[in-house]
Order: structure tokens, then sequence, then C-alpha cells
């Protein structure tokens, strides 16, 4: 891997490379499992994909599938946070760090036959930068608006000016890509599975096929709901989703340029309660699957199960939205609802080992976290205070929540859940429940600001604090609905400044400044496990979340 260029490239690939870094050594429905390179995975979901096209995406449960069919142009070392080639062999920046350079692998084939070329990614690049109607809703383009701003033509007043300049091919595997300004989203954002390379033929393909509705009512085009026309290069394939029995079926791909896939089929079932999923696994009928109930752990391990722990690269947060509640654009009542919640309980009773009460929006393992921040502590009768000395003694709010669904910073939604509204209705806040569908619906409706309380969290997708807080509070966000150039600037400053010693201060300063407004509650940060059976030689276990189910065989 090669990358080199100027003081930005090297100070940004400093603090991409320093994280944390968790390993392990790494079984289709009552069949037979005759060794390496034969028969079927399954491993258990806890949620539905809401598209096989990444580019539509921003949930880890849709990228947990499509991942192992699609590569993006830099990827992370197996288990680790730091970046290294992915179909670009090697990339540098030129001293301004605004042109990026990428040589691509050579022989490298999409699933369709097309081979991967220059031409083909900034194929990729230009047609994400030209997408128009609801396609630039946040809620559908949310990682390209988040790395690269808007479009060639936004058509709405919030989009955020484009970053992206072009894409260029400079010979048939040297790809160079421009932008107009520095940005920390860099190198690390080219590694997203939301910006993987599609075969040409497919985004031709794509776009005959519309996309449709707006907020949490948008309508996803056919290709991206039925297997058949999307195409990656990854070591396998997305063969068949079986809607009504919740499963998505990859096929090992014979024609991957790098090591073969160690298993010849890969099923991901979704199976949304985790105790189902533990059933699942001790019956054996599934070989894998992720976010083990802290209480299961010690169980599954003394049965000769294998349950790896992934290092701490998460937050858990309760969000707000001031569009939604105008009653929240008042910064008593978010204070009031923040001293409300009883984050340690919580923590105690429903995260594994090793979780934490969160004091800001990106967990303590990630440089630029600050000791200096505002806290707020469980205080039921300063809560009761604050309402009354914002005159909202009487506030009522919508609170939403996923269904069918468990994530890392978030094992069990809906027990989350009742104990912050038993904490919200002791302070004298009115709360209506309101259940939500996690993919598409629930995705949707948080992305569009239509909740007044919602939960969210993050696992970092590349190793700098921008990631975190630049994803939520450099700008306009229908999701939090509010406006403050205060803490705009702050973290926009804190991206554009090339040396990591200052950064690092700057991101501390932006977190000070989140923490001073308060959009939201963050909660907690945790360590997620992952279990698999007995006969499973396992893939390196990522704290980002990114398994790589090629390096799956069976003993």
């Amino acid at each position: 891997m090669r990358i080199t260029g100027s003081r930005v490239v090297q100070t940004i690939a400093a603090t991409l490379a320093v994280g944390v870094i968790a390993t392990g050594c790494a079984s289709e429905r009552g069949e037979k499992n005759e060794g390496k390179g034969g028969d079927t995975f399954v491993f258990g979901a806890a949620g539905d994909p809401g598209s096989l096209d990444p580019a539509l995406a921003s949930d880890g449960e849709t990228f947990r599938v499509t991942r192992q069919a699609f590569e993006a142009l830099i990827e992370h070392e197996p288990g680790g946070t730091k970046l290294v080639g992915g179909l670009a062999e090697s990339w540098e920046a030129d001293e301004s760090g605004t042109e990026w350079t990428f040589k691509l692998r050579e022989g490298v084939k999409f699933h369709d036959g097309e081979k991967l070329t220059a031409e083909a990614v900034c194929k990729n690049y230009d047609h994400w930068f030209n997408w128009t109607g609801t396609y630039q809703e946040s809620a559908v383009s949310y990682y390209w608006q988040k790395i690269f701003g808007g479009f060639a033509k936004n058509e709405n007043k919030d989009t955020p000016k484009a970053n992206y300049k072009g894409c260029e091919a400079k010979d048939e595997h040297t790809v160079v890509i421009n932008v107009h300004e520095a940005t920390a989203n860099l190198p690390g954002g080219f590694s997203l599975q939301a910006l993987a390379i599609h075969s040409p033929k497919a985004i031709d393909a794509y776009k005959k096929q519309e996309l449709s509705g707006e907020g949490d009512a948008i309508s996803y085009p056919k290709y991206s709901q039925e297997a058949g026309t999307v195409a990656g290069t990854g070591p396998f394939r997305i063969t068949k989703w079986d809607k009504g029995n919740k499963e998505v079926t990859l096929e090992r791909f014979d024609d991957y340029w790098g090591e073969k896939a160690g298993v010849e089929k890969l099923v991901f079932r979704t199976i949304a309660e985790e105790s189902a999923r533990r059933q699942a696994l001790q019956a054996g009928n599934i070989h894998g699957y992720d976010l083990v109930a802290p209480s299961d752990v010690k169980t599954l391990e003394k049965e000769g199960f294998q349950v790896p722990v992934r290092g701490v690269f998460n937050i858990f947060y309760m969000g707000m939205s001031q569009e939604a509640n105008k009653a929240l654009k008042k910064k008593d009542v978010r204070q009031a609802i923040t001293h409300a919640i009883d984050r340690e309980n919580i923590v105690k009773t429903q995260l594994p080992e090793g979780g934490v009460v969160a004091t800001q929006f990106m967990p303590d393992t990630v440089d630029g976290h600050s000791k200096d921040v505002p806290t707020y502590e469980f205080d039921t009768k300063k809560a009761e205070d604050l309402l009354k000395k914002a005159g909202e003694e009487n506030l009522k709010v919508t609170f939403c929540y996923p269904t069918e669904v468990t994530r890392p910073y978030m094992p069990a939604p809906a027990d989350m859940f009742e104990l912050m509204k038993a904490d919200l209705e002791k302070a004298g806040i009115s709360v209506t429940p309101k259940p939500m569908k996690w993919a598409p619906d629930y995705i949707d409706a948080t992305e569009a600001g239509t909740c007044d309380l919602h939960l969210l969290g993050w696992t970092g997708d590349f190793n700098d604090a921008y990631n975190f807080i630049g994803t939520w509070f450099a700008g306009y966000d229908k999701q939090w609905g509010f406006r403050d150039d205060k803490v705009f600037d702050a973290v926009k400053k804190s991206s554009a400044e090339p040396d990591v010693t200052k950064r690092v201060e700057l991101y501390k300063k932006a977190n000070e400044a989140i923490m001073e407004y308060i959009p939201g509650v963050p909660v907690s940060s945790s360590p997620p496990s992952i279990a698999f059976a007995k006969d499973v030689n396992l893939p390196e276990v990522s704290p980002l979340t990114q398994e790589n189910f090629a390096e799956v065989s069976f003993k």
C-alpha cells in the first residue's frame, strides 16, 4: 500500500490508523457440513436489509449483506481500523488534499463479467453526483451527502454544497477524484460500503428504474429489492432475496480476484429476537449471529460456542427533532429530558460488561474525546424544575423506537425504550410510543426528522472523530432539525485543520460546543459480542462490525 503526497495526507492517515483493534480466530438448514469450500454458512441477522444497492442505505444490517458482494476503493484491515487497499492497490493525494489518485488492481471482474476500469469507477461517482429528485432525500443518499456534500444541481435548500468536483480516468487503471476542499472525511470516506463500486452495466440498468416518495414513505426501485441486477466485485454474488422467509442468499464468486470464499453459499436469515437467534444457534439451524445478549455470553461459552468480543467503537443516543416538536427548541426542555434519563441504569441492566455511560457523541476510544464537556447527571427533580422554567410542565412527546432488530449499541430496543419512557414519565412528561419496523420505515422516519424522540446510534465507519460528530453536527440535519452556527462552525473548523495535533484539540472544542447546546442525549458506548458454532473457523471480528464472511469455513 502506498499513501504519499503531503502533510495533509500523512496526518489524516495517521489519525485513521490509530484505533481499537479486536481480532478473533474465526454452520443451510439441516445440511451436513463437509469441510472447507463446501456447503452453506447461515448467519442470523438482527434485521432485514433495506436495499441490495448499498448506495441507497445507511444501516449496518444492509451493509452486513452488501459488504460480501461489493468492494470500495479502500478497505479496512481484517479485525482492525487501519485503512488498506481495496479495489485500489494504492492511493495518494496532492499537497492541497483535494486531488486523490488511485491505482486500481488489474484483472478484477464484476459479477456480470464486466472489467474494473478507471472509467467504471468514475461512472459510479458521477452517477451518485448526478442524482435528482427523491434520490436527494437525506434518508436515501445519506452517506454521499455526509462525505461529498450535495449534487451537480441541488434541489433542496438544506442540501449541503457539493464538495465533489469530478472524476477522471487517467488511464485504464488510474483514476483521479477531485474535491473542492480538503476534509477529514477523506481518505476514510473512500472505504464506505455506501460508496462501493458497481458494474457499469448495472448502473445503466439502475437508471431505468426510479425511486419515489418522500420522508418516511419512500418507495425504493425494483432493482434494489430483487436479486439479479446488482453486480459488485466481492467474493460472493447476491442470487436471491426471499422476503417471505426473510433470507438473502449469496453464492461464491469463482472469478473473484482475491482469495476465494471458504464456503459455497452464504445465507443471511433475519431473526429479530436475540433469544430466538441464540436458540437457533444452539439447535444447529444457524452457524452464527450477532449482538449476543450480555446474559447469554457465559451460557454459550460453557456450551462450547465461540463468542468473541469486539472493541468499543460505537455510541448510543436518544435523538430529538426540533422540527417535529417545537418545545424541543427550548434548551431548558432538552436539558430536562437529559437529566430525566437514568443512563447508568441502562448501562448496568442492558449492556455487556465494558459498557460505559457516554458524556458526548463519540466513544472515548477515539482521539478528540473531551474531559471538559458539560455533564447532565440523572436528577428527576432538576428535570421537573427545568420543564417548569420553560413553561412545559405538561410536555407531550412522541417517542419512536425500532422493532424487529437489535444493534451493536442497542441490544434490546424495546426494553431500553421502556426504561427511558418510565424515566421521562417520572419527570412529568407524557410519552406516546411509536414502534416502527427497522428497515426501511424506522431509518427513513428518523432521518426525515418525523419523530419527536428516537433511539439510534453509530458504529464508526473509520477511525476519526469527524466520522462521529461530523455525521450529525457539521450543518443542518433533518434528524435533529436545529440550526446553530456555533456548533456547526466548531465541527467544520475541526474537519478543515490539516495538522493532526491541532485537529484533535479542535475536536475537543467541538464536543464541548455540542454538549453545551445539547441537541440530544448521548447514552452509552459498549463492546458488542458475536457468536459462532463450535465447528466454524472464525472470520476476524471487527470493531467496525465489518466482518468478511469469505473468511469463514468449517473445521
